[in-house]
């Protein structure tokens, strides 16, 4: 079992509160919904991702006998709760937008409908699952919109926040449209395709640059793409270009060259011109280095004739919004609606419904929160994905969530595809919705 695989990677809170419906013998139904409360600033939108992670976690739920004993050793709890942990596992059901779905504030992204206790325990794995690969795959998404067409790919594992974060990384840029990923795992556990070159270290470790370049070249003749940037790169285009027939009489073409520093947009001018007039129109120039969506979309209006970019450390560390207001609040108990009604925290009661409405020329018109049973014009988003503790569907490939990222991108409203801060697309709270929650509200406590 791997660190990730625990029921005890959770907070504490989770573990009391089970002794708490223990004790007490709470075992009703529960229903909690997961979402978020507010889009960060510049996010126009956000793309549910980590839905497939989260439903094998589910499905594998269980506490070992070498949890259950560490569990006693801390004298925390009763000898009876320890022991009925021996036969916990997941039973319910689970409802879910599908992978790559836009989605916006308040609304549902996943709803659990399953016993009290074990509606409560999943809540911090299923946030830390949902909310890191939602945090990634929207980001992620405008740098695709952005690069308009140009190819992308991850490099951040160095800089992620954890090696499972780096993996989920990989995975959630890969569905948003990204080519690929430098993350070697993440090619053979999910299939993305996996690129890189070189670091600086190599041409370091060589006396003169040329060489370090030729034995690249000979130890990876179907994939020679070459860091220009380590001395100088004007420099080192002049010595490709001397390299090239070299390579060329032992069958090796000379594939890319990537520029990492300085001033991308004028080196990458520059270079285009070198490799152009030696003949070697076919390399491709990637750029990296610091890069996200803004300098992407910085440098293509420059006009810099770059091929595709290497995103990495403000990919996978988000860091100009490196979290989300993600939450998974109780909406029902027992048959009754529950309504939080913490101030700047209080939530819509029920187990509800988004229905997306989609204007004649298919793009997004709007959505509206409604309550299940209280149908609203539109497509219902949220699906049921699991029933009895087990999935209903295998995995989705990720060529078909791919797919669906595209389209939802492609519907999106002009102004939400941009990088600045538009106007709020527009989610209409039912009346029904509203109804109940005054009802609620005048209700004691």
């Amino acid at each position: 079992m791997t660190i990730a695989d625990s029921v005890l990677l959770t907070d504490l809170y989770q573990l009391t509160m089970l002794q708490t419906y223990h004790a007490e013998r709470m075992n009703e139904t529960a229903v909690f919904e997961l979402f978020v409360r507010r889009l960060p600033p510049e996010r126009n939108f956000l793309l549910a991702a980590g839905l497939e992670q989260a439903l094998d976690y589910l499905e594998n739920l269980c506490f070992t006998a070498e949890e259950q004993d560490w569990l006693a050793s801390t004298g925390r709890f009763s000898a009876d709760f320890v022991a009925a942990l021996a036969d916990f596992r997941f039973t319910g059901a689970v409802q879910a937008l599908p992978e790559g779905t836009a989605f916006f504030a308040n609304e549902p992204i996943l709803r659990v409908i399953a016993p009290l206790p074990q509606a409560q325990l999943v809540e911090s794995r299923l946030i830390n699952l949902l909310h890191y690969q939602t945090l990634i795959a929207s980001k992620a998404a405008r740098c695709v919109l952005a690069a308009a067409g140009k190819l992308l790919v991850d490099f951040g594992l160095r800089r992620a926040h954890g090696a499972e974060a780096g993996l989920l990384a990989a995975r959630a840029s890969y569905l948003t449209g990204f080519a690929g990923t430098a993350t070697v795992l993440a090619g053979m556990q999910f299939g993305i395709p996996i690129f890189g070159t070189m670091a600086h270290s190599l041409i370091q470790a060589h006396d003169r640059e040329e060489d370090a370049f030729e034995r690249f070249a000979a130890a990876q003749p179907g994939n020679v793409t070459l860091l220009l940037d380590t001395y100088d790169t004007e420099a080192a285009a002049y010595k490709l270009v001397q390299l090239a027939p070299r390579l060329r009489e032992r069958g090796i073409a000379i594939k890319g060259v990537r520029i990492d520093s300085g001033d991308l947009a004028e080196h990458a001018r520059q270079v285009r011109r070198i490799l152009d007039a030696g003949g070697l129109t076919h390399v491709t120039l990637l750029g990296s280095g610091d890069l996200d969506e803004h300098r992407i979309r910085a440098l293509l209006a420059a006009e810099a004739p770059l091929d595709g970019f290497g995103v990495g450390t403000r990919l996978d560390a988000s860091t100009d919004a490196p979290t989300l207001d993600m939450v998974y609040k109780l909406q029902e108990y027992a048959g009754q609606p529950r309504r939080k009604r913490s101030e700047g925290k209080a939530t819509w009661p029920g187990r509800k419904q988004v229905y997306r409405r989609v204007a004649a020329d298919g793009t997004l018109a709007g959505d509206c929160l409604g309550l299940e049973h209280y149908p609203q014009p539109g497509q219902p988003l949220l699906r049921p994905v699991m029933t009895q503790g087990r999935r209903l569907q295998p995995p989705e490939p990720l060529s078909v969530i791919r797919d669906r990222v595209r389209a939802q991108l492609a519907a999106l409203p002009a102004a939400l595809r941009t990088d600045e801060t538009a106007p709020p697309y527009p989610v209409d709270i039912a009346s029904e919705l509203r109804e109940l929650t005054t009802q609620l509200d005048q209700k004691p406590h």
